[in-house]
């Protein structure tokens, strides 16, 4: 028949199991639940060994030798980096968290081994076991990196310290807002030359046949300019709603070439675009997404590149399998300071 610490050590398990489903159920992300029940199981474990079970039950329990290096090989399964705190010093890091911080963490003050006033201040401040939100850290690591900080306390007051990189995400939410912003921008361009040359043919512009055939070809230009953004705006709700399908029709990549090319033939610029087509294999792609594709390469060519100089649009084979199709200019370029490091 068990014993009663053996019983109390079964249902802090069980608990344990339960804390981690909760927290998945209220936070909905899995790394941060399986930290909170690996750290938990550890601890529990921890207590579960750090004394004789059969010893009389005076409320004393004598320390185990194997107590610290058993939560230290649990969080050493982690691959995100994870600290264990214990009277506001590193008790235990993995090699995540070395990576990140240095080696030489064990044993110091958390506030000199994470060195960032937000942790510090986390850190220091007492919650009584209380959840808290995460905090974010910027420039921990490297200038650029954002880190998230979960801090959860243990049963026997130590705190386990749980980083989580989302330089990634951060930025790629920084390129959606961006991309959108841009293209909110840019649908108010065509949207005004066109409202302008729809109002001067209402008037007597509309009478003289040239001016009125000139005007509406500006006009259906910029129509299909707003709807080439609109479908970029469409692309990137579907990307985010995880709807978007890998295209499985062939396309000829060349022909498509040919059709922006004439469509921006009405460009101030036209004159300067050279083609240097090669003979290669039609392409798995969708031919709505690549013409967009075209169409902003290009269009940012001629629309950036020195006056007077040829834009050069390139397609060749690439290998046995794949094709190279090149845009180039003679502009500025993009400066150092914009472009991914």
């Amino acid at each position: 028949m068990p014993s009663f610490p053996g019983i109390r050590t079964a249902l802090a398990l069980v608990v344990a199991v339960i804390a981690a489903g909760v927290s998945l159920l209220l936070n909905g992300d899995v790394q941060a639940s399986l930290v909170v029940l690996v750290c938990a199981v550890a601890a529990v474990l921890i207590a579960a060994t750090g004394g004789d079970e059969h010893a009389p039950a005076t409320g004393h329990t004598m320390p185990s030798a194997d107590s610290e290096p058993a939560i230290a090989e649990v969080i050493e399964a982690i691959a995100e980096p994870v600290l264990v705190i214990a009277d506001n010093r590193v008790e235990a890091a993995n090699q995540g968290a070395r990576e990140l911080l240095g080696q030489h963490v064990l044993g110091e003050d958390v506030r000199v081994a994470i060195r960032h006033p937000a942790a510090a201040e986390r850190l220091m401040r007492t919650d009584n076991g209380a959840p808290a939100a995460p905090i974010h850290l910027v420039g921990l690591g490297t200038r650029d990196q954002r880190w998230e900080m979960r801090v959860h306390t243990l049963g026997d007051g130590r705190r386990v310290v749980h980083l989580v990189d989302r330089t990634g995400s951060y930025a790629a939410e920084r390129m959606r807002v961006d991309f959108v912003a841009n293209a909110s921008h840019e649908l108010r361009t065509p949207l005004a030359s066109m409202l302008g040359y729809v109002e001067t043919l209402r008037e007597d512009a509309g009478d003289d046949p040239e001016t009125r055939g000139r005007f509406l070809k500006i006009v259906f230009g910029e129509a299909q300019r707003m709807q080439r953004l609109i479908e970029d705006l469409i692309s990137l709700s579907r990307i985010e709603a995880e709807k978007y399908r890998i295209p499985d029709k062939a396309v000829e990549l060349a022909d498509l070439i040919e059709e922006v090319t004439v469509e921006l033939s009405g460009s101030p610029r036209a004159a300067d675009l050279v083609t240097q087509i090669s003979d290669v294999a039609p392409v798995a792609g969708d031919s709505t997404q690549l013409s967009q594709l075209l169409h902003n390469v290009i269009g940012n060519a001629m629309k950036y590149g020195r006056d007077a100089t040829p834009v050069t649009v390139t397609l060749q084979p690439e290998g046995e399998a794949m094709v190279r199709l090149t845009v180039s200019d003679e502009g500025e370029g993009i400066p150092p300071q914009h472009l991914p490091g």
